[in-house]
């Protein structure tokens, strides 16, 4: 069942409640068919289910804001965001994935379309991790980014609107002149924060620093599976020890992690 509401004539701010039974969800067709933020929320979450096998929430509440200023202001009022916070998070994202809530700035959106589709699909899969997780902010961000993207990249390929592989050559052409590479140091230990993250992404480019997220989670999912991700996502419900849940999960410390998957970008991305 699906309602929409409008909250407040003339308030720029719309309600969607969604909510989503997976023994009933119809995987889309096309793009097309999801043309809405209720048909755009239901087929992306049809493919996390059925092709990812990703547990979603039984209902996911859909805010949908007219302009930047409405889009602040609703993180506030919905979301529960400080007001510090808000004001740096409206200043560059248009889209939020918080625990069972999605919060869209939908000024000049292109409706069904590929960098639409991708916004939404990257914040139902923060909705998720935060689902698997039980609580925000509890895991790896840049792992917590780089999943995001990667699960956006999958719906989009399963839409025919786009291929991991273009993503992953255009990532590597992307962080070629990454600060991170230059420098030969990736620091995860700052990108694992989210405050950290948007520090980073703020300094040295938001799309490289995607990008850079996008490639070492693929690397990793590559070697391990997606489903020691998704474990690695579920083992914060049961204690919240970054690096030993980092560890147990993948068999290695954060730390050598970084040497590994740095090796392996300096070697992809070698001209």
């Amino acid at each position: 069942m699906i309602l929409a509401l409008v909250s407040g004539c003339g308030s720029g701010r719309l309600v969607v409640p969604v909510t989503i039974e997976p023994g009933v969800l119809t995987l889309p067709e096309s793009a097309r068919a999801m043309a809405t933020h209720e048909q755009a929320v239901r087929g992306i979450a049809a493919i996390l289910v059925s092709d990812l096998h990703l547990a979603m929430p039984e209902q996911v509440t859909v805010y949908v804001y007219d302009s930047r200023r409405v889009f602040e202001r609703g993180l506030i009022n919905d979301a529960n965001v400080s007001p510090a916070r808000a004001a740096e998070l409206s200043d560059f994202a248009i889209g939020i994935g918080k625990r069972r809530q999605l919060l869209l700035n939908d000024e000049g959106a292109d409706r069904a379309g590929r960098e639409w589709l991708r916004l939404i699909a990257h914040e139902m899969a923060h909705v998720c991790q935060i689902e698997l997780a039980q609580g925000e902010g509890l895991a790896e961000q840049w792992l917590a980014e780089g999943m995001a993207e990667w699960v956006a990249f999958r719906v989009l390929e399963r839409l025919g609107l786009d291929s991991m592989d273009r993503r992953r050559t255009v990532s590597r052409s992307g962080i070629r002149n990454h600060a991170a590479l230059v420098a030969a140091r990736l620091d995860l230990e700052t990108l694992g924060s989210p405050r950290g993250f948007t520090v980073r992404h703020r300094k040295e480019g938001s799309l490289p620093t995607y990008q850079l997220a996008f490639l070492m989670a693929d690397y990793l999912i590559e070697r391990d599976g997606f489903e020691r991700v998704v474990e690695y996502f579920h083992s914060f419900s049961r204690g919240q020890d970054r690096q030993g849940n980092f560890s147990r999960a993948f068999g290695q410390s954060i730390e050598q992690f970084e040497r590994e998957v740095l090796a392996y970008l300096k070697s992809t991305v070698a001209p």
